[in-house]
């Protein structure tokens, strides 16, 4: 089973477009393709899932046009408006591409209830019709408590819940949590990236086994069959290199559940993205 990294992110970067990124900071450069090749070479990684950055369906045209011009790039998980009343017509066109989700970015929007918006609950419902899956972006315990109710309202279809639900481990955060995981990963139909989190911890003073903690939970909940490694390259890099991001995860695979590091290093991903191994 080939190695690959769930959840990377590219762009060309400008202030105005990237208004979440701060300005002279760490990201605030164009981080490309050529960026990460060596770093996935080096680790073993046959490819990657390029994941929006930006809430513009130009940039998702212009990632499906690097996967079209990188083959390791396996996968696209963009942006469109799933509340748009064209939305069935908007996913038509992308049909036959690289594209195998969609992401919004509810963390950042102006409506702290959006995922139990009957408009958005009928666009999720649309978007797994097309058999492309939703990847949910969440942050804090209001967000993360509507995820339920947003997953029972999608009907079938796979949806990925990012960077484990954005535990807040800098301020020491389990409860509500862990029990709010617990409830989400009833569901079946919900995988889980172990993503992000060192960008959650103390960008400085991180350690594993403080974030092992949650990677623990996150077994527990999901088993081993339904979490999918992602490094979130570049961001990550705000905390720590890609070796250390990638030997974080290892070790707990190799400590937690040995048997099982194809599923979480590729399999899982293979699996819900519907990827295909790049060509030779």
């Amino acid at each position: 089973m080939i190695r690959i990294d769930a959840h990377q992110h590219f762009w060309r970067y400008t202030p105005e477009r990237f208004g979440w990124i701060a300005p002279n900071g760490l990201l605030a450069c164009d981080r490309l393709p050529g960026d990460i090749k060596p770093l996935l070479e080096a680790d073993g990684f046959a490819g990657c899932v390029a994941v929006q950055a930006e809430q513009d369906e130009a940039e998702t045209d212009w990632l499906l046009s690097l996967a079209s011009d990188h083959a390791w790039i396996l996968g696209v998980v963009g942006w469109t408006d799933l509340t748009a009343p064209d939305l069935d017509a908007r996913l038509v066109r992308w049909r036959g591409t690289p594209l195998v989700g969609i992401r919004h970015m509810v963390q950042d929007d102006l409506d702290p209830h959006w995922l139990l918006r009957a408009d958005a609950q009928a666009g999720l419902r649309t978007l797994l019709a097309h058999g492309l899956a939703y990847d949910i972006l969440v942050r804090g315990r209001s967000q993360l408590a509507q995820v339920s109710a947003f997953v029972d309202a999608a009907g079938d279809g796979t949806l990925v819940l990012d960077h484990g639900g954005k535990p807040d481990i800098a301020g020491g955060e389990w409860q509500p949590w862990a029990d709010t995981l617990r409830a989400i990963a009833e569901r079946p139909q919900v995988v889980c990236k172990v993503s992000g989190l060192v960008t959650e911890a103390d960008h400085v003073a991180w350690s594993a086994d403080e974030i092992e903690r949650y990677l623990d939970h996150l077994l527990a909940c999901f088993g081993p069959d339904r979490l999918m490694f992602g490094s979130d390259w570049p961001v990550c890099t705000l905390a720590g290199d890609y070796r250390q991001v990638v030997a974080l995860v290892d070790a707990f695979v190799q400590r937690a559940c040995p048997d099982h590091r194809a599923a979480v290093f590729g399999a899982t991903a293979q699996r819900v993205y519907q990827l295909t191994e790049p060509d030779e």
